[in-house]
């Protein structure tokens, strides 16, 4: 029987929503509009109607926050609904996938 090993995460992940485009999918060309579930510098989480197999490589990219990667999957997961969650690493990523949020009032005027 293979033996499991898990892996701790490098870095946080940070829940955010950005509209991305997925393109590269072997079955089903075309480019795919959709929504990331959460975000880190090296890779995302994202909700997607097709299946994808793991170390699959993709492009990713958004307009929003000006950004562009070439991607390998991780791991999908099927979701309610026939969709799916895909892991993804980013390869080659252009532009700054995460921002710090800004400074709220409050914290401000605390100083």
């Amino acid at each position: 029987m293979a033996q499991l090993y898990q892996v701790k995460r490098g870095e946080e992940r940070i829940t955010k929503e950005v509209a991305v485009l997925l393109a590269g999918h072997v079955d089903t060309p075309g480019v795919e509009q959709t929504l990331t579930e959460n975000v880190s510098t090296s890779g995302a989480r994202v909700k997607t109607t097709r299946q994808w197999a793991p170390k699959e490589q993709l492009l990713i990219g958004s307009s929003s926050v000006r950004v562009m990667s070439l991607a390998r999957v991780v791991y999908c997961e099927p979701l309610k609904g026939g969709c799916f969650a895909i892991g993804v690493e980013f390869l080659e990523p252009t532009g700054q996938w995460v921002v710090n949020p800004p400074v709220s009032v409050g914290q401000y005027l605390r100083k």
